[in-house]
C-alpha cells in the first residue's frame, strides 16, 4: 500500500496554478521574489544549524 503526504496527495496542476494565482494576488508580483529569498534564507540557516549539531556531536563521541 503506497501513502501520500497529506496536504501532497490530491494537488493536481489545476490546483496548482489556483494557489499560485492566489498567492499572486494575495503578495503582488515585487513581493514575491523577497518572500523567496527570504524563504531560501530561512533554508539555508536551518541546514548550517543541523551541520554544527552533526559536527558538535561527532566531536562529543570522538573525545569520549
Amino acid at each position: 500500500m503506497m501513502t501520500t503526504p497529506l496536504l501532497i496527495g490530491g494537488i493536481g496542476m489545476q490546483e496548482m496554478l489556483l494557489i499560485a494565482l492566489v498567492v499572486l494576488l494575495f503578495f503582488g508580483g515585487k513581493k514575491i521574489p523577497e518572500l523567496m529569498k527570504g524563504i531560501g534564507k530561512g533554508v539555508r540557516s536551518f541546514k548550517e544549524g543541523m551541520n554544527n549539531l552533526e559536527k558538535e556531536i561527532e566531536e562529543s563521541t570522538k573525545k569520549e
